[in-house]
Formats: C-alpha cells, sequence, structure tokens
C-alpha cells in the first residue's frame, strides 16, 4: 500500500473505530493537547504531533496484551508513513517494546502520556474538578505523594524528562496548558 500522509478525521475515525471506552477517549485528547501544545511552543508540525498524541493508544483497548506492537500493522494496512508510526511505538519503550524515542516528538510523547494521567487525576480531586485553576504546584504536591495516582511511573516521566532536558516543573506547566486547550474534551 502506497504512504500517505494521515489527516485528522482519518485519525479520529480510526481512534473511534478501535476504542469505545470513554476514558481512554478522553486520555487520547488529554496527549492530542499535550502534544499540540509543545509542538507549537517548539515550533514543530501541531498536525502530525496532534495526530500521533491522539492515535499512541490505539491498540490499547483491543488488543491489551499486545499494546504498541499491534499498533504497527493497524497502522502500516491504511498506508502511515514509518515516522507516525515508530512515534507511537516509542511511548512503549522500556514497557510494551523496545523502541526508544529517538526525536523530539517521540520523546516528548513518552514523557507525557503517564505525566497527562497524573495531571487528570489531580484536577478531579479538585473542588473545581476543572483544568482551569489548577496550578503545577498542586500537581508537584501530590506527585510527592506516591500513594496518590500509584499507577502513574514518575519515574519514566523523570527519565523522559531528562531526555528533553527540561525540568519537573516546567513540563507539569506546560502539560497543564496543552489539557486547558481541549478541556472541554476532557471533561475538565
Amino acid at each position: 500500500m502506497e504512504t500517505h500522509i494521515p489527516i485528522y478525521d482519518e485519525a479520529l475515525s480510526l481512534l473511534k473505530e478501535f476504542n469505545q471506552n470513554e476514558t481512554l477517549l478522553k486520555h487520547a485528547y488529554a496527549v492530542e493537547g499535550v502534544m499540540r501544545f509543545m509542538a507549537r511552543k517548539l515550533g514543530e508540525d501541531q498536525e502530525k504531533w496532534g495526530i500521533v498524541g491522539l492515535v499512541h493508544d490505539l491498540d490499547y483497548e483491543r488488543f491489551p496484551e499486545q499494546h504498541c506492537i499491534k499498533v504497527r500493522d493497524l497502522l502500516e494496512e491504511r498506508g502511515w508513513p514509518e515516522e507516525y508510526i515508530r512515534a507511537v511505538l516509542s511511548h512503549g519503550w522500556g514497557r510494551c517494546n523496545d523502541v526508544e524515542p529517538k526525536t523530539t516528538l517521540e520523546k516528548v510523547l513518552f514523557t507525557i502520556d503517564e505525566l497527562t494521567g497524573l495531571i487528570a487525576a489531580v484536577a478531579i480531586i479538585r473542588p473545581s474538578r476543572s483544568m482551569s485553576d489548577l496550578e503545577t504546584k498542586s500537581v508537584m504536591k501530590k506527585w510527592k505523594d506516591k500513594a496518590f495516582a500509584a499507577g502513574v511511573d514518575r519515574a519514566l516521566i523523570e527519565k523522559g524528562a531528562a531526555m528533553l532536558g527540561v525540568q519537573l516543573p516546567d513540563l507539569i506547566a506546560d502539560s497543564i496548558m496543552g489539557m486547558r486547550e481541549v478541556s472541554n474534551r476532557i471533561g475538565l
């Protein structure tokens, strides 16, 4: 099949074809929002970064035992470029596969995937249940509480931040800003 650059509507349709779980869809939108924000901040292609963020967990709901593996077949069958496929695969580095993040896009996705979950968890417990008034210091406070959102791999986020050469509070602040842009889609 000939390679083509996917468009947003195609990516969204594909995501919804393979994922019906509302929580997983909201996570995809959150990651997309942060990826677009980071692309804009770094002068990169917002559409590409957003699409990669949107479909990063494409195979998770239907193929949990093959997460970050089955997605290659799903995207190759549809003619997606290797650059997009590799980026999606790289967020599973060290957990689901051995595709090490090399590009800035890959490193950002690897790092913020888990972080968006922590930020959403902090937002949910606030009285406002909103991203609009969430501050970095609130997330940092919960970061230190290992029992809070215990499933979030903080070491992985720290590893990604180091790969990117950014401080954790700065990364959290940028992720909050990206999630605010999609707050209506993620219910926060």
